[in-house]
C-alpha cells in the first residue's frame, strides 16, 4: 500500500528537484538551474529536521526506487495576530505540491495533501492558503479549498 510519509533531510535533493517540477508546471517552462536550488536546500536543511518545526514536508516514495520521490508537499505554519475569522492567528501556507509526470493520476499528491492537512489540524491551524494551477484545482476543491476574493498585492524588491 502506498502511503505519504514525513520527509527528512535525506530527501532534500529530491524535494528541491520536485520544486523544479512544480515551477515548470506553474510557469510552463522549466526553470534554469541556479542559486535558487542551493538556497532552497539550505532552507530545508535549517528548517526541516524538527518534528515541531513550522515547516514540514510530506512525500510519497517512487515504488521500487529507494531514495527517489514520486510526489511531495511542503508546508509552513505562520503565527499572525488573531482575528475574528481566525482566533488562533495560525495560518498555514502550502507550496511546492508536485508529482513527477510518470506518477500522476495515482493519488500521490492527494496522500501528501491529506497528511499535510492532518499535520495542520494537530497544530490548531484554522486557515490554510495555497496557489493553485488550473490542473491542480480539482484536487484542492475536493479537499475543501475555495477561491477567495483576497485582493492580494505584491512588491518585488
Amino acid at each position: 500500500m502506498i502511503t505519504a510519509r514525513r520527509a527528512t533531510v535525506a530527501d532534500i535533493d529530491e524535494l528541491v528537484r520536485l520544486r523544479g517540477v512544480m515551477l515548470t508546471g506553474m510557469a510552463g517552462v522549466e526553470p534554469e538551474p541556479g542559486p535558487w536550488q542551493e538556497t532552497s536546500a539550505e532552507i530545508l536543511r535549517e528548517r526541516l529536521p524538527g518534528a515541531d518545526a513550522a515547516l514540514a514536508a510530506f512525500a510519497v516514495d517512487r515504488p521500487g526506487e529507494p531514495g527517489k520521490l514520486a510526489a511531495c508537499v511542503l508546508a509552513v505554519v505562520e503565527q499572525r495576530l488573531a482575528s475574528p475569522e481566525n482566533p488562533s492567528g495560525r495560518v498555514g501556507y502550502i507550496f511546492s505540491v508536485a508529482t513527477d509526470d510518470a506518477y500522476r493520476r495515482r493519488g500521490y499528491s492527494r496522500l501528501c495533501m491529506e497528511a499535510t492537512l492532518a499535520w495542520y489540524r494537530e497544530r490548531g491551524v484554522g486557515k490554510v492558503d495555497l496557489r493553485a494551477s488550473v490542473d491542480a484545482e480539482p484536487l484542492y476543491r475536493s479537499l475543501g479549498f475555495v477561491r477567495t476574493s483576497d485582493p492580494a498585492m505584491r512588491l518585488s524588491m
